[in-house]
């Protein structure tokens, strides 16, 4: 049950904010994603991993990308995301497109 973040132990807390600097890559850093459409979050549990905590993380991971599309929903449009047409959101949602991968879960407790 403990989060790890490129192999390195995170706070769930920091994995909302963590998230969205990855995806949307302010400073253009060579180890984030190039650009929200190249964004690729890959999520993998150990087959020990309790089914709430495997939640909180998925959770946290979709509210970064839906704070992302409220933002730039504000941003283009000046309204939030859920007042936007059908048009404008499927137009935000392809510019910030929600990629998560799912890998096979490991058994370290077996390892």
């Amino acid at each position: 049950n403990q989060l790890l973040v490129r192999k390195t132990p995170m706070d769930i807390s920091r994995l909302r904010d963590d998230a969205k600097d990855f995806i949307m890559n302010p400073t253009g850093r060579p180890d984030m994603a190039e650009n929200p459409k190249k964004a690729i979050i890959s999520l993998k549990n150990d087959r020990g991993t309790e089914y709430k905590t495997y939640l909180e993380v998925y959770n946290e991971l979709k509210a970064a990308y839906n704070e992302l599309r409220e933002e730039e929903a504000r941003k283009r449009h000046n309204k939030s995301f859920d007042f936007l047409n059908k048009d404008q959101q499927r137009d935000i949602r392809n510019s910030i497109p929600l990629v998560i991968s799912e890998a096979e879960p490991t058994d370290l407790a077996n390892e």
